[in-house]
């Protein structure tokens, strides 16, 4: 098992890394900030987390931005190709980080398998991962995403989000605070109307 050492200089490896994203939010870069509410968000819904869960949570989306979904064809095959194209690259950049700071191989493979969504719903981890992912989502991005998609697109993605959540996911997100607008969506599209 790794020491808080570890852990800490991952965390700043996977910080310097996002920093580098030239697109900012907020005034800062990106995924630095969206590393850092994946981090802040498990600490709420699993304060418990392992340090592997931990690392695969502030690496969800490093380095996204050297892969961008415009290099891709604008359909489902090429966004499912984007995504997995994506998720072997964050995995990949996390196993070295990981392996530099002396974490051991297991460990980085655990990683790499949450990064890449292996086992969902069948592994707790991998789990409280995904369900992290969508509190994100829900919470920091559903109000920006509202305003670049028509209604019916954001009540599907809502439905598709919440399926991919866990009872306890389901639990934290019905205590986010939307705005009004996103309240409304997140209520008819669990009312299945």
């Amino acid at each position: 098992m790794s020491t808080q050492a570890d852990l800490a200089g991952a965390f700043a490896d996977i910080d310097a890394a996002n920093r580098q994203d030239p697109n900012l939010e907020h005034g800062e870069p990106k995924e630095l900030l969206y590393s850092r509410r994946m981090s802040e968000t498990l600490a709420e819904f699993a304060p418990q987390a392992s340090a592997n869960l931990q690392l695969a949570a502030r690496a969800q989306h490093i380095e996204r931005w050297i892969l961008p979904r415009s290099d891709y064809p604008m359909d489902r095959a090429g966004y499912k190709k984007w995504r997995t194209e994506l998720g072997r690259h964050h995995a990949q950049k996390t196993a070295e980080i990981m392996a530099a700071r002396g974490f051991s191989q297991e460990d980085c493979d655990q990683v790499s398998d949450m990064l890449q969504k292996k086992r969902l719903k069948r592994d707790p981890e991998v789990q409280a991962l995904e369900d992290v992912i969508c509190l994100v989502f829900l919470q920091h991005y559903l109000d920006d995403f509202a305003r670049k998609h028509d209604k019916a697109k954001l009540i599907d993605i809502i439905r598709k989000t919440w399926k991919k959540m866990s009872e306890d996911g389901h639990k934290a997100a019905l205590k986010l605070s939307f705005s009004p607008e996103s309240g409304a969506l997140v209520q008819k599209a669990l009312q299945g109307d």
